[in-house]
């Protein structure tokens, strides 16, 4: 059953990034076929396909779903330790017994999350109701938010003896409109995340601030993350499997790029040209990479402002790999993968894709797939970037043109999504 209600559904996904710069909540949208598809999908239907792919270790799941009446059931009949349910605000202006529906199920003990526009906020009378709010601030409220937290830098140093009577009484009425312990989206920059995450207790921040972030290192190269050396020194020193390595390794897009680069360099001298991870860490061997790794070390980011940009990218090369289904075909699988993990490269290189990938020597269908929008993997990155937001029919559209069946697509994504956690180090190397 499940299996022909995933081919009634249509998804997309959005992250939640919480204080320490990880993966809190997946915000997943769903445009379901109540008529005449497959299945006509109900609360039974939908929870159940949910329910199959989660577990108690996979992120918090917040549902965002499209059809008035998939949500009206959901609220009449989920269980209380159904996901979180979001609650629009345009659709509870668009039917008045919504509202009464949301009383009734927040009685029932259902986790609610409502949602609304730039600068609005949930009623008084169903404030209650609601476990978190999604709050997208209105420009005023963002730069007010600015300014707050600019205050608060500028007086950091200052003791309060030390401050003018006028500048007690500015800091006194200074008030931030971020609430503690609520979900923030459409977040511009970087400097309203960290005023959101790290000096309002939001509880977690609704996608990331891509662009702005990387910004700021327009002027400097982007370096591999800390940890990432940090767990791989680890792997290397407990003398962990070559596959664990590799995972671990495939999770800093950066990091892996540059040990292609090193692992075809003229320094090394070997007679082999190498275009996957797995066969670069067979011919150096641990003894070298450990070596590689511990160069790499000093220079090492550790700007958890970067963390949720890794993240979001190997998720995307996660589902191209799960959506490929390769089966038993590993060396496949791990072809997939890096197409999806080297597909955003040029950002945080700070240079265009095609001289980026030039400077590496990986497989043509890579390329093709990246650069032409061509060859076998173009289908699949295609539609791993379309699930990227809450416009499903755009993916549905994709998987028609690919003859892609969706059934596949959406228990790819369950999947992705379901596995997708953090791994901190282990050792006393990380500081």
């Amino acid at each position: 059953m499940a299996q022909s209600v995933l081919g009634s559904l249509t998804f997309g996904y959005q992250l939640l990034w919480n204080q320490l710069r990880q993966l809190a909540g997946v915000q997943l949208f769903v445009e379901a076929d109540t008529g005449d598809g497959p299945v006509a999908v109900d609360a039974h239907h939908l929870l159940d396909a949910v329910r199959d792919a989660w577990s108690e270790q996979s992120p918090t799941l917040l549902l965002s779903v499209s059809s008035p009446a998939l949500l009206a059931d959901l609220l009449t009949h989920a269980p209380t330790d159904a996901p979180w349910i979001e609650i629009d605000e345009r659709l509870l202006a668009q039917d008045p017994t919504l509202a009464q529906r949301v009383h009734q199920a927040h009685q029932r003990g259902l986790s609610l999350v409502w949602r609304g526009d730039s600068g609005e906020r949930p009623s008084a009378a169903l404030r209650t109701c609601f476990v978190k709010s999604m709050i997208t601030l209105s420009a005023d409220e963002a730069l007010a938010g600015l300014r707050v937290s600019l205050h608060k830098h500028n007086n950091h140093d200052n003791s309060a003896s030390a401050m003018s009577a006028s500048a007690r009484h500015a800091l006194a009425a200074l008030k931030s409109p971020v609430e503690k312990d609520q979900i923030y989206e459409a977040v511009a920059s970087k400097a309203l995340i960290e005023h959101c995450l790290d000096e309002q207790s939001a509880w977690g921040i609704a996608g990331w601030p891509m662009e702005d972030v990387l910004h700021n290192y327009r002027q400097q190269l982007i370096q591999p993350g800390h940890r990432a050396i940090v767990r791989l020194v680890e792997a290397v020193d407990g003398d962990e499997s070559m596959e664990a390595i590799e995972n671990i390794l495939s999770e800093d897009p950066v990091l892996v790029y540059r040990f292609l680069r090193y692992a075809n360099s003229a320094a090394l001298g070997l007679r082999t040209s190498i275009e996957s991870i797995r066969h670069g860490l067979m011919v150096l061997g641990y003894s070298l990479l450990r070596k590689w790794l511990l160069e790499q070390l000093p220079h090492a980011t550790s700007d958890l402002n970067l963390q949720p940009i890794r993240t979001a990218i190997t998720v995307r090369a996660r589902l191209m790999e799960h959506l490929l289904n390769a089966g038993d075909g590993d060396d496949l699988r791990r072809e997939v993968y890096l197409c999806g993990l080297l597909s955003q490269i040029d950002m945080l290189l700070g240079e265009p894709l095609n001289t980026a990938l030039q400077r590496i020597l990986v497989p043509e269908r890579i390329i093709s797939a990246i650069l032409s929008n061509a060859g076998p993997y173009s289908p699949y990155l295609e539609i791993a970037m379309a699930l990227e937001s809450s416009n499903t029919q755009r993916t549905h559209r994709l998987c028609d043109a690919h003859k892609v069946e969706l059934v596949d697509v959406n228990r790819a994504l369950l999947r992705t999504l379901s596995s997708a956690r953090p791994h901190p180090a282990r050792g006393l190397l990380l500081v």
